[in-house]
Parts: C-alpha cells; sequence; structure tokens
C-alpha cells in the first residue's frame, strides 16, 4: 500500500473533524437553546476526539506527535476542506453545515468499515457509533425548521444554497484516488459523493425546502490541497494558542 495515499486520506479526514469540531465549540453559550449547546457541544467533543485518533494513526505511519500536527501547522499544510473553516454565522447556517457536513462523514466511515488498511477499518467501526447521534440530531432539526414557518423555512433555505457549493468540495479527489479506490483503502470521492446525494436528498424531500440542481453548482475546492480563506488562519492562531504558550499541555 501506498503510504502516502494512506496518508493523504487520514490528513483530510483529522483536519475536518479537527477544524469543525472547534467550529461547533464555538457555540457554547450560544445556542438558542440550552439543548443545542449541549448537543454542539457533545458534538464538537466527540469530533476533536476523532481527529486525535486520526493523528495518532499518522504518528504511527512517522508523522509528527498529534498535538504538533494539530496546533503547529500552517493553514497551507492543512487538507480540510473549505466548508469546515468558514464561520458560524447563523444557528441555520451551522445547522445546514452540521447536516450537509455530518451526512457525509457518517457514509464515509461506514464505506471505511470495509478498509484494507485494519486500523481504519477498526476505527471506523468505532467512530461509526458514535455518528448515528450526530446524524439524528442533524435530520431532526432540518425536518422541523424546514417545515415551520415561513422564516425558518427561508433561513434554511438560503443557508442551504450557500452552503452547498462548499459541501461539493468534500468531495475534492486525491491524486492518490485511483489507487485508493484499487487497493482497497476506500471506495473514492464518487461513490461517497453518489451515497451523500441519495441520503441527503431523502431527507430533504420531507420538507419545504428546494433541492438546488448539483449539477448547475461549481464546487469550491482547493481546500484539499491547502488553498484556504482568509478564516482558517484566524482559526488556527486561535487554536494554537494555549500550545504556544505550554507545549506540554494535554487534550
Amino acid at each position: 500500500m501506498n503510504n502516502d495515499a494512506l496518508k493523504e486520506l487520514l490528513y483530510k479526514m483529522a483536519d475536518d473533524l479537527l477544524i469543525l469540531g472547534h467550529r461547533n465549540s464555538e457555540w457554547t453559550g450560544l445556542g438558542p437553546l440550552l439543548e443545542e449547546d449541549i448537543a454542539f457541544s457533545s458534538m464538537a467533543q466527540d469530533k476533536i476526539g476523532q481527529s486525535y485518533a486520526l493523528y495518532q494513526i499518522l504518528h504511527d505511519l512517522g508523522e509528527q506527535a498529534p498535538d504538533t500536527i494539530a496546533f503547529t501547522r500552517n493553514a497551507s499544510q492543512f487538507h480540510n476542506c473549505q466548508l469546515v473553516e468558514l464561520p458560524n454565522q447563523e444557528y441555520d447556517f451551522s445547522l445546514v453545515r452540521h447536516f450537509l457536513f455530518d451526512t457525509a462523514d457518517f457514509l464515509r466511515w461506514e464505506l471505511l468499515t470495509q478498509s484494507s488498511y485494519e486500523p481504519l477499518a477498526l476505527l471506523a467501526k468505532k467512530i461509526k457509533g458514535e455518528l448515528r447521534y450526530h446524524t439524528l440530531h442533524a435530520n431532526t432539526w432540518v425536518k422541523q425548521l424546514g417545515s415551520a414557518t415561513t422564516e425558518s423555512i427561508a433561513r434554511l433555505q438560503h443557508s442551504l444554497e450557500q452552503a452547498l457549493p462548499y459541501a461539493l468540495g468534500i468531495f475534492e479527489e486525491s491524486p492518490f484516488e485511483k489507487e485508493i479506490i484499487s487497493t482497497r483503502l476506500f471506495a473514492g470521492e464518487e461513490e461517497l459523493k453518489k451515497q451523500w446525494l441519495q441520503k441527503i436528498n431523502e431527507v430533504l424531500i420531507q420538507t419545504q425546502l428546494r433541492v438546488p440542481d448539483i449539477s448547475t453548482l461549481t464546487p469550491i475546492t482547493g481546500g484539499r490541497s491547502g488553498h484556504h480563506s482568509e478564516h482558517l488562519t484566524l482559526l488556527l492562531n486561535e487554536m494554537g494558542e494555549v500550545f504556544r504558550i505550554d507545549p506540554t499541555a494535554e487534550w
């Protein structure tokens, strides 16, 4: 197995989870309901823990320690999609991002239970269970608010149209895509995207939201190769503040 292909897959997954985990944590104390403070804080903790597990696999493959990987790289060294680094904005945007990303994330881990790389397959079997709550939470609120008031429907519709081009960047293919698929490391981004479209449509069809024609959208890509918005640098500076003060601090 090509270690470069494996590391590229691990890095983009771990970076997605670390960055979105920190974005979700920013809702603590600010959510529209106490229950949503708790929900987003819990999901943030799960994502950061999952990123740590992936960084640990990378460390086992010869990369630096998880803390060093997470808190000392600059933005151009991160492989996350741009969707996860965007500021939270209002709750409707964070909810739509949560729905779009976590649907893809759950399906990715489900596919990875069949990975030819055993440490990743074993981790996937554990993490898939954690993610059932994430997708249940997202689906419940999208269906409820997407069929509630004129305002809630309009706000979710606007956020859906704003977020979808970024969400398509989740599926930006690796330079090693053919090898990743042929060695059964992962089923591939195109297969993941196909399953994701089916799942999000199954939920959205139960609402009054209009599903934009995906074929007419231009995916916002580049994150997988280190091209990011200005928001990521600001977030990384904030995330690494404690580590820079005390490198011995633990997660």
